[in-house]
């Protein structure tokens, strides 16, 4: 008895001391919108776990609202008004949005520049509301975090941990044309079996598709390496007070986590420091509100449809919602659509209206047939964790690649928003919904998505732990970091073999002239003899 109770004491106290041991603290440098609520998921597991967490939210922003974040904030001030980043951040989308639509391939990475510069001009904003305030680096230093979570979309944190002495990790989903991947994370991305980010190319390509890829990233590592690193190595240098590149500075991560994953993404090569974890945030659905059960169940055996273009998309033009709201009203499904703009005309008595809606657990209920989405990664997991079909209308970022990837496994249709009819949207609806192949082909990504060892989010917290316990983990950093561009495509070894070529075929080419010379004149001298 007396060794019953002793071990129940020692294992109680086992769990006491080790489980403090392994606490620490985090610091994290957030991005907005989808970056936010996909972060926040580990944030609150690792809460959970004993963990202290620490976030920097700029103040203005748009869904950061440091009032409702259940960790400790620190607040960026920054020198303009919710409403001049609300302008700002509007003329950003339309460009992206309606802009890049109708150019040429060349306007269109001219106009790309621009954009980069507008990025850059915000997050520099941001950073100097860090790194100038002297009192806020004094309380950071002085709370000795013991791991920085950053995302690379909006730089900056690794600038910081820097300062920190601190390691870092990265929450990332992709740059434009995988310039960060390829050119300072090392991953090796050959253009001729892995589209570019944004270049809406599959893994499947023709001669001239991969001559565009080709064309892509070469375009835009330029447009990065003249437009956007040369500006940032220069404040990254004059803030740490030495020589150094941004490139080097993200390179310095000691994990990468990926928001995609083998069920979703085309295979390509990988690193030990990246761990690709998408779908994370995904849980099992939960029970609908009463009035919204009530909808879905008067449906009957044709089911719902959920419609949603995100976060940052709320409205439509009158013209373009009573478009949709027509093709809605011709199907035999309820629809439950969130849209915050004028009530089109059009719609149908099928058809009702939300500011929000549960949408992760409309995507788990059983009657759910059709998932109308802006195609952004979170609702694209939400949707093949629960094995739904889709019906992809991508605006900008990365959700054209990702209904394209979606569309090549058999488990979407995609639409065009700027030039698409009531008809187009009414046939691709009937197609994901009647079409046994796009359910089972849903369901395929789910089954693969379920079937995994380790669920991504304890994944994604493992690594965060394991740096913390290890102070980095510069043993999985490959050695291609430490090498010029030259040595790593091997060029200088190219160019030696090459000289030692040419030596070879020199005094081959000289012996051989030597020779006949000697013929030649041993002739000549046979002959006058």
């Amino acid at each position: 008895m007396r060794t019953v109770k002793g071990f129940c004491i020692l294992f109680v106290l086992h769990l006491c001391f080790f489980d403090s041991a392994r606490t620490g603290k985090v610091l994290v440098w957030p991005v907005d919108f989808s970056h936010w609520i996909n972060l926040k998921v580990i944030l609150k597991e690792l809460h959970l776990r004993g963990h202290e967490m620490t976030v920097l939210v700029p103040s203005p922003n748009l869904l950061l609202d440091h009032t409702k974040i259940p960790f400790n904030v620190e607040i960026l001030q920054l020198p303009i008004t919710r409403e001049t980043l609300i302008e700002e951040l509007n003329t950003v989308l339309y460009a992206a949005s309606f802009n890049l639509q109708n150019l040429s391939w060349w306007s269109m990475q001219a106009e790309l520049v621009k954009m980069l510069k507008g990025f850059s001009v915000t997050s520099k904003r941001v950073c100097d509301s860090a790194i100038t305030n002297k009192e806020l680096l004094s309380r950071l230093q002085a709370a000795k975090f013991d791991v920085c979570i950053a995302d690379p979309f909006s730089f900056c944190g690794e600038l910081l941990a820097e300062l920190l002495n601190i390691p870092f990790v990265y929450s990332f989903r992709f740059s434009y044309g995988n310039v960060i991947e390829r050119l300072c994370a090392g991953l090796p991305m050959p253009s001729s079996y892995v589209p570019g980010s944004m270049s809406r190319l599959t893994d499947k390509m023709t001669f001239m598709q991969r001559l565009e890829n080709w064309l892509f990233y070469t375009v835009s590592g330029i447009l990065y390496s003249y437009y956007v690193f040369p500006e940032w190595d220069e404040y990254y240098s004059q803030v740490l007070g030495k020589p150094t590149t941004f490139c080097e500075t993200l390179g310095k991560a000691e994990m990468w986590l990926i928001r995609t994953s083998w069920d979703f993404e085309f295979p390509h090569p990988s690193l030990p420091n990246f761990e690709f974890v998408g779908g994370l945030h995904c849980k099992p659905a939960k029970p609908l509100p009463k009035e919204l059960e009530e909808f879905v169940q008067s449906s009957g055996k044709d089911g719902v449809v959920v419609f949603t273009l995100g976060s940052m998309i709320k409205n439509l033009t009158e013209e373009k919602a009573n478009m949709v709201a027509s093709a809605l009203a011709q199907i035999p499904q309820k629809v439950l659509w969130r849209y915050t703009g004028k009530k089109p005309e059009t719609l149908g008595a099928n058809t009702r209206l939300y500011e929000w809606i549960p949408q992760n657990d409309l995507l788990g209920h059983p009657k759910t047939r059709a998932f109308i989405t802006h195609s952004g990664t979170n609702g694209i997991y939400e949707a093949i964790y629960h094995g739904v079909p889709m019906v992809g209308i991508p605006l900008f970022g990365d959700q054209h690649d990702n209904i394209a990837r979606l569309q090549a496994k058999g488990a979407a249709v995609e639409l065009d928003l700027h030039t698409m009819s009531s008809s187009d949207l009414l046939k691709a609806l009937r197609t994901v919904i009647n079409n046994p192949s796009y359910k089972e082909n849903a369901m395929k990504l789910s089954r693969i998505h379920h079937d995994q060892p380790v669920k991504p989010l304890d994944r994604a917290v493992f690594w965060i732990e394991f740096v913390m316990r290890h102070k980095g983990a510069k043993h999985l950093r490959p050695a291609s970091h430490d090498l010029t561009w030259y040595q790593y495509y091997s060029l200088d070894v190219t160019g030696f073999l090459l000289a030692c070529v040419a030596v070879v075929i020199f005094l081959a080419t000289k012996c051989f002239l030597f020779c006949c010379s000697k013929f030649v004149t041993t002739a000549k001298k046979k002959k006058r003899e």
